[in-house]
């Protein structure tokens, strides 16, 4: 039963990993990747933070989250503050353009999922939820 288990959960994380990809990727509905959907998410939620602290949070080279944060900066979504403390030091903050790009965004997720789920009972939605949640935590 565990093998079995196992096989399934395997073979579903992968179907849905393809298929979320395939879906968000789709630039007539969605106007930001998963990578700068995160960060953003992040930067709007708890607030201004450096590179060091994101590469920690999300298990990333400093370079990778430098290059990705570089480009919502680029895009208008992102600013720099500069550290008073250290010259050579910033954090990034969302801009004003990047908390509408990204409230949209969200919006248009939330549709899609209750699209999807509409029909679920409300308790499989919940217990769903958690479980991801617990997955999710399981990789950290």
């Amino acid at each position: 039963m565990y093998e079995q288990a196992l096989e399934m959960i395997e073979l579903e994380l992968a179907i849905l990993i393809r298929r979320t990809t395939a879906v968000t990727t789709n630039k007539k509905i969605w106007n930001l990747d998963r990578s700068a959907y995160l960060l953003l998410r992040r930067i709007a939620t708890k607030g201004a933070v450096g590179v060091k602290v994101l590469a920690g949070e999300f298990g990333l080279d400093i370079s990778t989250i430098s290059r990705q944060a570089a480009a919502l900066e680029h895009k208008g979504y992102l600013h720099r503050i500069p550290d008073p403390l250290d010259g050579r030091a910033y954090s990034f903050e969302i801009t004003e353009l990047g908390t509408k790009e990204l409230k949209e965004h969200k919006q248009a997720r939330l549709d899609r999922i209750a699209e999807l789920i509409h029909d679920w009972p409300e308790e499989e939605r919940k217990v769903f939820g958690q479980l991801l949640k617990k997955f999710n935590q399981a990789l950290l």
